[in-house]
């Protein structure tokens, strides 16, 4: 499995850092694309870089975290091949997998806590894409 890749803006770093010590403990490797303190920051500059280094084969799946998960799901989904999915409870998780074959997770870090992650994460990692009639759907996003 390629490592995961990591993108944050200062609102999301402090749960991007248990986001690693969960993949850590999981024996996932990650990337970290940014940012790298609570400094005040633009979330496009980090979500565009996870983007090209999944572009880039870097990393095939992705976490992605600012306050409210919006501004960067948005910028994350502006790249052909990202399918960024805003989830704040498990049973989106395991539906972004199932359903839209969701490469990128995107959590609000300032609507959940680190034990609501762990789980959103366990979901997102444990469910695989359903395909079948989902196929169809995901073939039609790309512009």
């Amino acid at each position: 499995m390629k490592p995961i890749g990591l993108a944050s803006d200062h609102a999301g770093f402090a749960l991007k850092q248990h986001v690693k010590e969960y993949l850590t403990q999981k024996g996932i490797e990650f990337h970290d694309y940014g940012t790298y303190s609570e400094e005040s920051c633009d979330y496009p500059d980090f979500a565009h870089a996870l983007a090209r280094g999944m572009e880039a084969g870097e990393c095939e799946k992705g976490i992605a975290i600012c306050g409210s998960g919006e501004g960067i799901s948005m910028t994350l989904n502006k790249h052909q091949s990202i399918r960024a999915a805003l989830c704040w409870m498990p049973e989106i998780a395991r539906l972004s997998r199932l359903h839209n074959d969701a490469n990128v997770l995107v959590m609000p870090g300032r609507f959940v806590t680190n034990t609501e992650a762990d789980a959103i994460m366990d979901e997102y990692f444990q469910t695989p894409f359903e395909g079948g009639r989902h196929e169809r759907r995901v073939a039609k996003i790309p512009i």
